[in-house]
C-alpha cells in the first residue's frame, strides 16, 4: 500500500515500519517454521516467491503491511542492519470486504519467541488500528484467527473484539471490532502506547 510507504509509527515497545526489500530474507526465514505456518494458516513460499509477494504488498491498494521491530530510544541512530536485527514480526490490514469499503481484516504475527508475552502484539495491533482509523478512515476491523491460536484469540478479546462466528471447515474464529462503539476505550489505550508518527527514510534496499 502506497499510503504507508514512508510511515513509521513508534510506541513504547515497538516500531512499525513499511515492509521493504531488505526485510524479505528474515521474513522468509520466519515462515519456514511449521509452528508459524499453522498459527497463521500460511503455506511456505520459495524465496523468489516471497520477493514477488513483497512487491505486490508494497503496491496493492487493498493491503497494508508493517514490519514490527523492537523500540529504540529516541534519536538513536538506526542502520538498515540494526533494523533487521530488531525485527520481531509483522502486522497487516486487508481491505477486502466487497460490501464495506471502510472495513478491514487485521492480523498480527510476533515471530521471534523472545518478543512474545511482552506486549509487542498488543501495541502493534493498536498502532495499525490507529493508522487505519486516522489515515484510511476505517470504522470496522475483523480478525480471523485459528481455533488453535489461543494467545491471539486472547489478545483480540482483551482489546474489545467480539466473537462473531466460527468456521469449522477452515478451523477459524472470526472476531469483530466496531470503532464507534469502542472509540473511548481505544483512545485510552493509545494514551498508554503513545503512537508517534515520523517519516521513514531508510533506503529501500540494503
Amino acid at each position: 500500500m502506497k499510503q504507508n510507504e514512508f510511515t513509521c509509527i513508534s510506541g513504547v515497545s515497538t516500531r512499525l515500519v513499511p515492509y521493504c526489500h531488505r526485510h524479505v530474507l528474515k521474513y522468509h526465514g520466519w515462515m519456514q517454521s511449521q509452528e508459524l505456518q499453522e498459527l497463521t494458516a500460511s503455506e511456505p513460499l520459495s524465496l523468489d516467491q516471497e520477493y514477488e509477494m513483497h512487491g505486490s504488498w508494497r503496491t496493492d491498494a487493498d493491503k497494508c503491511t508493517f514490519i514490527v521491530t523492537s523500540a529504540m530510544p529516541k534519536d538513536t541512530y538506526l542502520s538498515a542492519a540494526d533494523e533487521i536485527e530488531l525485527m520481531v514480526g509483522d502486522v497487516n490490514l486487508f481491505l477486502n470486504d466487497a460490501d464495506d469499503a471502510m472495513a478491514a481484516e487485521i492480523d498480527v504475527m510476533i515471530a521471534e519467541p523472545s518478543a512474545r508475552g511482552k506486549g509487542c502484539g498488543k501495541e502493534a495491533v493498536l498502532h495499525i488500528m490507529h493508522f487505519g482509523i486516522t489515515q484510511l478512515k476505517l470504522h470496522r476491523f475483523v480478525a480471523k484467527i485459528s481455533m488453535t491460536n489461543v494467545p491471539s484469540q486472547a489478545l483480540f478479546k482483551k482489546l474489545g473484539y467480539v466473537k462473531e462466528s466460527e468456521c469449522h471447515d477452515f478451523g477459524e474464529i472470526t472476531f469483530a471490532f466496531d470503532v464507534d462503539t469502542h472509540k473511548q476505550a481505544l483512545e485510552a489505550l493509545w494514551l498508554e502506547t503513545k503512537p508517534h508518527y515520523s517519516r521513514y527514510d531508510l533506503p529501500n534496499k540494503m
